[in-house]
């Protein structure tokens, strides 16, 4: 049975930041995934989008790749005004309250989530390189990406998705290595899907 993925691109203009590293990776997947049968949408929260349209998409996929550069530690803010829309137009579709009951609300927050069943990955692009990583004495004080963005996999969890690896593109402004970082990611692909 054919799988279905749905590629969002969060990426959001700005001038330093145009957006051509996001879509190519998002190309990139998009190509390779077909290649490889799967059914393919696409999303680019920067074009106009319908919450409910996008809900819809959500709950088709099997599969979900998150494209996002790092603005300021963070997803930017037309992505996360994305996920605020769109998930709160999935209320009772992609998750059910926050999975508490009122004889026991001290317990089980978070696990409401309707989209079990369903994987999603991260795919970052960042401009710290490799090595701001995984070491006490740098920025992100011996954490790995995924630790960084702590709080959106704790977002995908309460809606009920299995999180993936992710994948980063480092040092993309300073030091960038391109072709290196696609021929990673399309075996990051190979080994995922």
């Amino acid at each position: 049975m054919k799988k279905n993925v749905l590629l969002i691109n969060g990426h959001q203009y700005w001038e330093v930041s145009k957006g051509e590293l996001n879509k190519s990776l998002i190309e990139l997947a998009r190509n390779h995934l077909i290649a490889k049968d799967y059914s393919v949408k696409m999303t680019h929260i920067d074009d106009p989008y319908d919450a409910n349209e996008e809900v819809e998409k959500l709950m088709w996929a099997d599969f979900i790749i998150f494209q996002t550069p790092v603005y300021w530690f963070s997803i930017p803010w037309g992505f996360k005004k994305y996920i605020d829309e769109v998930y709160m137009a999935g209320y009772g579709i992609m998750f059910d309250d926050d999975g508490r009951t009122r004889t026991d609300p001290e317990k089980n927050y978070g696990t409401g989530g309707l989209m079990k069943g369903k994987k999603y990955m991260l795919s970052i692009t960042w401009n710290a390189p490799r090595g701001a990583f995984n070491d006490k004495a740098e920025i992100f004080e011996g954490k790995d990406v995924d630790d960084v963005f702590f709080y959106f996999h704790k977002a995908q969890q309460f809606v009920g998705l299995e999180h993936l690896p992710s994948f980063s593109c480092y040092d993309v402004l300073k030091n960038p290595d391109i072709e290196s970082d696609f021929q990673r990611y399309e075996e990051y692909l190979d080994n995922i899907f």
